[in-house]
């Protein structure tokens, strides 16, 4: 097997999101994508703040062990880091990782990428940058975005979404720096724009 900088490039961009996900951000990306995909199909609704649970599917006829695995734990409200920690869940994401390692893309023996994959997953980040819209994305390529930009890319496929359940942290609203000042009249005072 080649294992040249140029050989796991194309073995990168060869990968499922779930993998490239795992490969730049490590195993909760890898479950955040694999959320993503069940929401998509519409089997991953938000259940409360911060958390989320399944819906029923007709089929697992197309879906990814780690897929399987997310759908099972979250038969019960579940948030984003309990769920990355859910035995069966850790349990996919520790199988995800040997075909990896077989390829030359995980290091042993603590699995981590290599310096080449690190530098195979930035270059294909460069090569598909964060959507502007969601418009137009089919499922793959929203898949992709979050495996490849993580929150960020949640803020365009799927806000709403990755907001309520905890997915994307709750950007402030002011700079706290602002919120000092307010008390002194707030935007109601104009005084000292004018002469």
């Amino acid at each position: 097997m080649y294992r040249g900088n140029e050989g796991i490039a194309v073995r990168v961009g060869r990968l499922a999101p779930q993998e490239i996900a795992l490969l730049r951000g490590g195993p909760r990306a890898a479950v955040t994508v694999a959320v993503l995909a069940l929401h998509l199909r519409g089997a991953v609704m938000p259940e409360g703040p911060g958390t989320m649970s399944a819906r029923a599917l007709d089929a697992e006829a197309g879906r990814t062990p780690l897929e399987i695995a997310v759908h099972g734990a979250l038969h019960r409200p579940s948030t984003p880091r309990a769920l990355a920690r859910h035995p069966e869940v850790r349990l996919a994401v520790a199988r995800m990782r040997i075909p990896l390692a077989e390829a030359g893309l995980l290091r042993y023996p603590l699995l981590g990428p290599t310096r080449a994959t690190r530098r195979a997953v930035r270059a294909l980040a460069r090569r598909h940058p964060v959507p502007v819209t969601r418009r137009g994305l089919d499922d793959h390529a929203r898949l992709l975005a979050v495996a490849l930009h993580g929150e960020a890319a949640w803020q365009v496929v799927a806000p709403r979404f990755a907001l309520r359940t905890g997915l994307v942290s709750r950007a402030e609203v002011a700079d706290k720096g602002m919120l000092k000042h307010s008390s002194r009249g707030g935007f109601g005072d104009f005084g000292d724009f004018g002469d």
